[in-house]
């Protein structure tokens, strides 16, 4: 039997101090600071502010705010208004125009084996 995919929330008037490690996809709207590990999708909405160290397959900034490192396995996605602070490396980015981004980018090919030994070894 195939397994549903699991959503997970962090709603607009919620705040999160900690370690965020989950499977499928978290959708964050409130204010996360920490650090962020996951084989699955972040999605980071409009209101959210997110200031932490970020490992994941892919991450969709949905016009958020990030600040941090942030490392994804398969791409990271930039919509407007968003705002990145920090470093990215990942194999593809999309930027799209109206963005912030003041930091560095780094495009190559991440090993798939680090998300997996990150996530075993909290």
């Amino acid at each position: 039997m195939k397994r549903k995919k699991e959503i997970s929330f962090l709603g607009e008037d919620t705040e999160f101090e900690g370690k965020l490690i989950f499977k499928d996809e978290l959708r964050i709207f409130g204010h996360f600071k920490g650090k962020i590990l996951t084989e699955g999708t972040l999605v980071i909405g409009e209101s959210a502010l997110v200031e932490a160290d970020i490992r994941a397959f892919q991450i969709i900034i949905q016009g958020g705010e990030v600040r941090g490192n942030i490392v994804a396995d398969k791409r990271i996605v930039v919509y407007s208004p968003g705002k990145v602070l920090g470093t990215i490396q990942t194999p593809a980015v999309i930027i799209e125009e109206g963005v912030t981004f003041e930091g560095s980018c780094s495009m190559r090919k991440i090993d798939n084996e680090g998300i997996k030994k990150l996530t075993v070894e909290t």
